[in-house]
């Protein structure tokens, strides 16, 4: 029984007191070697022709120099896309619900970006925190309203990324612990109401994990 209705959401609650809910962050990658090995499905059919349209897509967004680089998005967007997909199963931890798991995929992307674009095209790094056409005595403010809202990017992405994930999860968690003190009909009415969430979350974990990867990438395009 719940003590707590954050408690569906604690990383440290496991099996005779074991932390095994961060396990769920690695299941998603039992789904992966099926497609090299098992027959060609509908499934398989469905994720190559998804996973090819963001590499064509995550190229154009990239350039043509750097068009290999897609294959990181493209996988990032794939883990995430695993991670929600997979909290939506009954007593199943979401990983991505959590900031220190998010924090871990922006945070790192982020710097990165950074460090390879001021060392190695430091001038357009400069000129990207002035906009084209800003007059003269604006441009202090500019340069501080550009630095701030570049800073803050990995935890808009992180916060994002987590906010959705737990606030669908925890409505579901709300309307289920109603079930036992409705009647019949109402409880019909919770049900079908269930359906459509579960229904709409799983939109929300395919569009988030999409968001995440194709901020990234335009993160990546704006310091080439």
């Amino acid at each position: 029984m719940m003590t707590n209705l954050f408690s569906s959401f604690d990383p440290s609650s496991g099996i005779m007191s074991l932390p095994l809910n961060w396990m769920s962050t690695v299941l998603g990658f039992l789904f992966v070697p099926y497609i090299f090995w098992a027959m060609p499905s509908r499934w398989t059919l469905t994720w190559t022709t998804l996973t090819t349209t963001l590499h064509k897509e995550f190229k154009v967004l990239l350039g043509p120099q750097h068009s290999s680089g897609s294959i990181l998005f493209v996988s990032l967007f794939s883990l995430i896309v695993f991670n929600n997909s997979l909290g939506l199963l009954p007593y199943v931890f979401t990983s991505t619900s959590h900031l220190a798991m998010t924090l871990s995929l922006a945070l790192p992307l982020w710097v990165s970006f950074m460090i390879f674009g001021w060392i190695n095209h430091t001038q357009h790094m400069f000129a990207h925190l002035v906009p084209l056409g800003t007059p003269g005595p604006l441009m202090p403010f500019m340069v501080l309203i550009e630095m701030i809202s570049n800073v803050i990017r990995p935890g808009t992405l992180a916060v994002r990324l987590a906010a959705n994930m737990i606030a669908g999860h925890l409505l579901l968690t709300l309307l289920g612990n109603t079930g036992p003190s409705l009647g019949v009909s109402l409880l019909s009415i919770l049900v079908f109401s269930q359906i459509l969430l579960l229904l709409l979350e799983t939109a929300v974990a395919v569009i988030q994990s999409y968001v995440f990867a194709v901020l990234s990438t335009l993160y990546a395009s704006e310091v080439n």
